[in-house]
């Protein structure tokens, strides 16, 4: 199968690149903006076809989550409009469609882990630009396969982990927020959840949770991740009101893994995730 996957120079776009080798039966496409404008329906149809695509995985998106408070032009045009276009596109090539939403699309008030049938509440503009994609892509009536996920980090780009390692190194205290509750989700990992669904074929819209097992508030998270890198640094927990945001961040938003994982994905724990990354991180330096 000749997989294009977009936003290629993404934390997730990277990732599967990393893992591209381990599909040898597939052959993948990988494109970014310097490429390919998902935005343009006529470009980004006429690229499929001249590439004979035979399946798209979408991991590009706008995802400044505060910076789309004031830009909701361009956050709507990339995940609503660009989703919407990949979806149409599919459904005229009658080829299956795998796009990365996330935990954002709820308000995050619960206490329970998160199902796919949950009320939707987004409390922000990307969370509300990220739920109108999922919405787009149903109208297209294309086979697709919509995974919702949550904190994801990884070797590559910008995310928590790097960045609380680049601050241990400018710092000896840290203020980190303990009222937020979630699950951290390695790149790596979500890239072979969204390989095994492909693998397992897509029909009609289907949607799924990913995130690695276990739920953790960023405070915690923090302390294992200087815990795994043998770095002493004074974490102190605070309350989100107190570390100011033009968004509400969701308070609660650990994702239920039960229907992905009843297809045969494997949800690996948090923390051995984690260790992974760091060692990976620690390879590269």
């Amino acid at each position: 199968m000749k997989i294009l996957v977009t936003g290629a120079n993404g934390q997730l776009g990277r990732s599967m690149r990393k893992i591209s080798g381990d599909y040898p039966h597939h052959t993948f496409l990988f494109t970014d903006v310097p490429e390919l404008d998902i935005t343009d329906k006529r470009q980004f149809g006429d690229f499929a076809r001249q590439n004979a695509v035979q399946a798209i995985v979408n991991c590009a998106a706008y995802t400044a989550v505060d910076k789309a408070e004031t830009e909701q032009e361009l956050a709507e045009k990339i995940n609503c409009l660009g989703t919407k276009v990949l979806g149409e596109t599919a459904k005229e090539l009658n080829i299956p469609l795998v796009h990365i939403s996330t935990d954002y699309v709820f308000c995050g008030e619960g206490c329970h882990p998160l199902k796919e049938t949950d009320t939707t509440a987004p409390t922000g503009v990307y969370g509300s630009t990220k739920l109108d994609g999922e919405k787009a892509l149903e109208s297209t009536g294309c086979d697709v396969a919509i995974i919702r996920t949550a904190w994801l980090y990884s070797e590559f780009g910008g995310n928590f982990v790097k960045t609380m390692l680049r601050v241990a190194t400018e710092r000896d205290t840290l203020n980190v927020v303990y009222d937020q509750v979630g699950s951290p989700t390695y790149a790596t990992d979500l890239a072979r959840a969204l390989m095994k669904v492909l693998d397992n074929g897509i029909k009609g819209l289907n949607i799924y949770h990913f995130s690695n097992e276990g739920a953790v508030s960023w405070y915690d998270f923090a302390k294992a991740i200087f815990e795994e890198s043998n770095i002493n640094i004074i974490v102190n927990p605070i309350e989100s009101d107190k570390y100011p945001s033009p968004v509400k961040r969701p308070s609660y938003s650990v994702l239920s893994k039960d229907k992905i994982k009843s297809i045969g994905v494997d949800v690996p724990y948090w923390r051995d995730s984690l260790k992974i990354c760091l060692k990976a991180l620690k390879s590269e330096q």
